[in-house]
């Protein structure tokens, strides 16, 4: 068996009208010592063929069959096929720039205490979606380990075809997950609740292409309220592991943020209140103006409004009472 340095994993179903792009970024890479494993879930298009006549002309590409439906199945038989020190993914719609592999190796080369890196991405979109470009706008504005940690529970600030990572923390940290969430938000939570640190290079290297089909679109594990529940989970298990002594005060007293919250309380925390824009908004739960948070040390505070705008705000006011972010309060919308 001969090893290399990068395994591209790139599971694909019914993609014969963009496969060939996106293989073909893959193999015009300037870093060349990978394999590129095509995961083939079920084609009944002419993916599989596509497949096999890369494969039968640059012996850096094997084509694996997963009977298995779904993205996290043929993910997961990638990962478990490849050969290399590190992991980079890559979806069938997307195009990968020249320098992405090479740069994103170098990383990880140079910053041993890095598990996965990402990198910018430009959206490209046949369809108008303002929401997902502001989306994309503000992913790319992350790239520090800390900033991205601190802002997990909003969303994770990488777009997931767009990493690399050291393929032992798929042996420390678990593969993707099988369930009614999100696989991939699930699983960058779990490594990050595990201490594992993320980063984003500074670089555009990585087409993000949309499409009406795309599983975020049309699968229920992607919907806001799966998104939460997984949210809830992970936030639990940070905080009673962090911050056991604290009281837990919720920003925000609407209807979702107190649906939202509930979840929560289905993991067992204990919330002690609310804030809000004026006092007495909800009669569930004290509620208090925002005006009336107290000194930091004594509270810890999640945030869960989710207007746009709202969270810069938030977290501005926040900082100029002394909050730090994760010590003494987190966003989560």
């Amino acid at each position: 068996m001969s090893f290399c340095a990068v395994s591209v994993v790139l599971p694909f179903y019914q993609a014969e009208n963009t496969l060939n792009r996106a293989v073909t970024s893959i193999l015009n890479q300037t870093f060349t010592d990978f394999e590129l494993l095509l995961v083939d879930n079920n084609s009944t298009d002419r993916g599989g063929e596509i497949g096999r006549e890369f494969a039968q002309t640059d012996a850096r590409v094997r084509v694996i069959q997963e009977n298995q439906q779904g993205v996290v199945f043929a993910m997961n038989r990638g990962m478990q096929e490849a050969r290399g020190a590190f992991i980079a993914r890559m979806d069938a719609d997307d195009v990968s720039l020249s320098e992405r592999l090479e740069k994103q190796f170098q990383f990880l080369q140079q910053h041993p205490h890095i598990g996965l890196v990402g990198c910018q991405v430009k959206h490209v979109s046949p369809l108008p979606s303002k929401g997902l470009e502001r989306f994309v706008n503000w992913v790319n504005s992350f790239h520090a380990s800390d900033a991205i940690f601190q802002n997990r529970l909003v969303e994770i600030p990488i777009i997931q075809p767009t990493v690399m990572f050291r393929a032992e923390l798929v042996g420390k940290h678990g593969n993707y997950r099988e369930g009614d969430f999100p696989e991939d938000y699930e699983l960058f939570l779990r490594w990050l609740d595990a201490g594992v640190r993320f980063y984003q290079l500074p670089e555009m290297l990585h087409e993000w292409h949309d499409s009406e089909t795309r599983l975020t679109r049309t699968d229920d594990r992607y919907s806001a309220e799966a998104f939460y529940k997984t949210k809830a989970y992970y936030f639990a298990r940070w905080f009673v592991r962090t911050h056991p002594q604290r009281e837990l005060w919720v920003w925000g007293a609407g209807r979702k943020a107190r649906q939202r919250a509930r979840l929560l309380e289905e993991q067992g925390l204990t919330i002690s209140g609310y804030y809000d824009l004026k006092a007495g908004k909800t009669t569930e739960k004290a509620c208090r103006s925002y005006v009336d948070i107290p000194a930091p040390g004594q509270q810890f505070i999640l945030s869960m409004v989710g207007n746009r705008g709202a969270r810069e705000k938030i977290t501005n006011f926040l900082l100029e009472r002394n909050y730090q972010a994760g010590s003494d309060f987190l966003l989560m919308a």
